[in-house]
């Protein structure tokens, strides 16, 4: 390697500022082994850069130097967290939530460390709690800023950093470069002092009043006989879930065993995502002994809220719910509720919430992916994103909340069940009025982030024509901006045909994760419940070709 000097005096000068023992360790094995074998590969891809600051706060592999998640990282995003509320005079109060990952309580305690050296103050929820928990708490306490240390559903070596401002939604631009250009401004380590005390650890009550707020979101005489399976995935979503439920009058879940407990670890599953593949199969399992009317699971910081319903035709019994029907079921269940306001989702999702908000007479907005753009909608009412996010009360957490989701959706097939009915019949009526909405999406996952950039040029360069026997109609690049939409990385397509209402395509790389993903939804008219199944059968084979032109079309 060229500049190995300037490499190790790099690698020397985190390691005299690094507070971790652990990471400090790590890094010593590395320079021992980088000098002997003269490999220094390792080292240069952890001081390439550094993880950047962005909307979604930071993300990353567990681990040491700027390139990895880590206390001296944290503790530099925390101090320009702490000089951009300095600057803006908002207020002086911070609250800190936490998972259970590795390193999550760690992280929190130095955020609240940083907030009350640089002369804040900071509140640490009681324990390792809910994502919704902690956007709440910011809007309760009357909080300038929160910071939740999760990464969500990412996989066991990954940790993360959230940042909320006052009004309880994430950070969008322009603050994210405020605060990344605070960051930039830490010198080292020595600019950022820690106190030793001095802030508040909240109890309970903070729990409690989430758990007040969150009965809001059900008819207090409404039905309650459902019984159901449900798994937190290893994660944090348990307690509070369950003491929703015990409040509400539901009978008790049965929890998933294996999965019951929080682990960092997450043994039990490849990626403790419930949209991957055999995450649910204990759920699956379990279902099969208890025979309950529904599953539910939300991922590991309990944001997201995964359904599955009964399906004889489904090799386990089961057939999981897409991200975008349980949106269109909690629309109308909503529109039910006579909610006022509006409805809105993102780019890549179906636009059946559109359709049901139009009938009502309410008020539709399609945002930029994540719950950042969707927080902003204005007069918002109720938001989704196809990635399992709901949010369905704006006013008590403005973000996505997997444990108010999953009530509204029990009750909801609570009362169709009362009424001898269920969320799939109900599904068939949303396509009998509205038109069968189909989605799907092809996700790719890779190790070099270039083949993301090559499949995204490729599709610039050679736009399709057509794909799957539908003609391309529209094409749009993101990157434009529009009066509606600010500037972003993707592409979406428009597609007619015949004996088709309407398809659509929209390819972005994920801002969280290394896939390029493609999202994918067709329209289809439908006159009576005979021809839904034909129906779904002609979807279904649209979606397969789409996926297979598109792929070949990007390269990937």
């Amino acid at each position: 390697m060229a500049d190995t000097t300037n490499l190790k005096a790099r690698v020397q000068q985190w390691l005299a500022e690094d507070p971790d023992p652990q990471t400090r360790d790590e890094l010593a094995a590395l320079l021992a082994a980088a000098e002997a074998g003269d490999d220094w590969q390792q080292l240069a891809e952890r001081f390439a850069d550094r993880l950047q600051f962005g909307t979604a706060g930071l993300r990353g592999e567990l681990g040491a130097g700027p390139m990895r998640m880590n206390r001296a990282v944290v503790i530099r995003a925390a101090a320009g967290l702490a000089g951009y509320l300095r600057a803006g005079g908002a207020g002086d109060l911070v609250v800190v939530g936490y998972d259970a990952r590795h390193k999550s309580y760690d992280f929190a305690r130095d955020t609240a460390a940083v907030m009350v050296g640089a002369g804040l103050r900071a509140a640490l929820l009681p324990g390792p709690l809910p994502t919704p928990v902690l956007a709440f708490a910011i809007r309760h306490l009357g909080a300038a800023a929160g910071v939740m240390v999760t990464a969500s559903h990412n996989p066991p070596q990954d940790n993360g950093y959230k940042v909320y401002l006052g009004d309880g939604s994430q950070i969008v631009p322009p603050a994210d470069a405020a605060i990344a250009a605070e960051i930039d401004a830490i010198g080292s380590l020595s600019d950022a002092p820690l106190a030793a005390d001095g802030w508040q650890l909240l109890g309970d009550e903070v729990v409690d009043a989430y758990l007040a707020r969150a009965q809001a979101v059900l008819d207090p005489d409404g039905p309650r006989d459902l019984n159901v399976v449900y798994t937190p995935l290893h994660g944090v979503g348990r307690d509070t879930l369950l003491a929703a439920w015990r409040q509400a009058g539901f009978p008790a879940p049965t929890v998933v065993a294996a999965q019951a407990d929080p682990d960092p670890e997450f043994p039990t599953v490849a990626f403790p995502n419930p949209e991957e593949p055999g995450a649910m199969d204990l759920a699956f399992a379990t279902a099969a002994e208890a025979g309950p009317d529904l599953v539910i699971a939300n991922d590991p910081d309990a944001d997201r809220c995964a359904v599955a319903v009964p399906d004889a035709a489904a090799p386990t019994g089961w057939r999981m719910l897409r991200g975008d029907e349980v949106g269109a079921l909690l629309g109308a269940a909503l529109v039910a509720k006579q909610a006022k306001g509006t409805f809105a989702t993102t780019i890549v999702s179906s636009t059946l919430l559109g359709r049901i908000a139009e009938a009502a007479g309410l008020g539709y907005a399609e945002t930029l992916t994540g719950f950042k753009w969707i927080s902003r909608a204005d007069g918002l009412r109720y938001g989704y994103e196809e990635a399992l996010g709901y949010c369905v009360d704006p006013e008590g957490v403005r973000d996505k909340d997997g444990i108010t989701a999953a009530l509204l959706v029990a009750e909801l097939a609570a009362g169709l069940k009362r009424d001898g009915r269920t969320l799939t019949d109900l599904l068939d009526e949303l396509a009998l009025t509205h038109g069968l909405h189909a989605t799907d999406q092809l996700s790719v996952r890779v190790e070099d982030l270039s083949l993301i950039a090559a499949a995204m040029r490729t599709l610039r360069e050679q736009p399709p024509t057509a794909l799957a026997g539908l003609t391309v109609t529209r094409a749009d690049d993101l990157t434009a901006g529009s009066a509606d939409l600010p500037p972003t990385d993707g592409l979406r397509y428009y597609l007619a045909g015949e004996a088709v209402r309407g398809a659509r395509i929209v390819v972005r790389p994920s801002g969280t994760e290394p896939k390029l993903k493609c999202y994918l939804e067709v329209v289809l008219p439908v006159g009576s419940a005979a021809e839904l199944a034909g129906a779904r059968e002609r979807a279904a084979e649209l979606l397969g070709a789409l996926k297979r032109d598109l792929a070949v079309t990007a390269g990937i």
